[in-house]
């Protein structure tokens, strides 16, 4: 049987999910008594929230918007921070995958308990908050819950992987986290087969399966796991990596930043160490003509030698 506390959330939930039941119907569902059943209702009262009664033979119980939210479940600014987190804004409504669409129906229910002045506040949020979303990445729900356990129970995972050409690759590694950047979710894993740490985009992968072996977790080459995912998803993907000595301090570079892979590192008052990427060596060229500060290109050699040359063409082109 239930704690009574696990009743009042089971009892909850039910509310939520139909707000008019018959006393006999919980009884059931609840697995007590119906007089059991009338002190957990009037415990709910005690809480905070409002459930009308009817007696008779077809007598039951209906839960109203409630006055206010209980301080020991949710306090004010806490429900308003659960609501903005499941998402409020126009592009939140106009379906998606069915993690979207779990948060819709768990925002729904959450609006169902909000005293009014709470339902205005996130009324006004809504009408006034404009998200700007990159394209959603196609992710189940079931997808995420799989590499999920397959991380907690340390299970090896075969499935195949689609590149940028479509090309599918078999693959057998050793999960280890999952890990969501903006839009997109990633499985950061051990790759059996290449010996190396890989990230994997998840609606990229084909067909997941656990082998049934087992593995010992190995520590991440970056120490921890947003260092690692940094590194690899601003760095790893792209052709040409480069590593330069910029004349200014990290706080100056912020905004060039925000435009390029880059991962600074101060190593003194006015001198920042930037390692950065690339697809070209022409656009590591435009980056660092645009950067606005003096710079040294520590490696590859070749990009100090494609600067010097792309500097001599614009010199002609400007006739000195």
């Amino acid at each position: 049987m239930l704690s009574a506390s696990a009743r009042l959330i089971r009892l909850l939930s039910l509310f939520q999910a139909q707000r008019a039941w018959t006393g006999a119907e919980l009884a059931r569902r609840l697995e007590i008594t119906e007089r059991t059943l009338r002190r957990d209702v009037d415990r709910l009262r005690s809480l905070g929230y409002t459930v009308d009664s009817t007696s008779g033979v077809a007598g039951g119980y209906r839960l109203g918007a409630g006055n206010s939210l209980p301080p020991l479940l949710l306090e004010d600014e806490e429900a308003i921070a659960v609501a903005v987190g499941l998402g409020v804004g126009p592009a939140a409504s106009d379906g998606g995958n069915d993690i979207e669409n779990a948060s819709m129906r768990a925002l729904a229910k959450l609006e169902q308990l909000m005293p009014l002045r709470l339902r205005r506040r996130l009324d006004k949020l809504r009408a006034t908050v404009v998200p700007v979303l990159q394209k959603r990445a196609d992710i189940r729900l079931k997808a995420v819950s799989l590499f999920a356990e397959a991380c907690a129970d340390r299970a090896l995972l075969r499935f195949g992987y689609r590149d940028h050409h479509e090309v599918v690759s078999s693959r057998r590694v050793e999960p280890h986290r999952v890990v969501q950047t903006g839009q997109r979710w990633y499985l950061l894993a051990w790759d059996t087969d290449r010996e190396d740490w890989r990230t994997f985009r998840l609606d990229r992968i084909v067909d997941p399966e656990p082998t049934g072996a087992h593995f010992t977790p190995r520590r991440l080459p970056h120490g921890d796991i947003a260092a690692y995912m940094q590194h690899a998803l601003q760095i790893s993907p792209y052709l040409h990596h480069a590593r330069v000595l910029v004349h200014a301090p990290v706080a100056a570079l912020d905004g060039q930043l925000s435009w390029v892979g880059g991962v600074p590192e101060a190593v003194a008052p006015d001198r920042t160490r930037i390692q950065t990427a690339a697809n070209s060596l022409d656009a590591l060229a435009v980056w660092l003509g645009c950067l606005g500060h003096d710079f040294e290109v520590e490696s590859p050699p070749e990009l100090g030698a494609h600067l010097q040359r792309v500097a001599s063409r614009l010199a002609r082109m400007s006739g000195r």
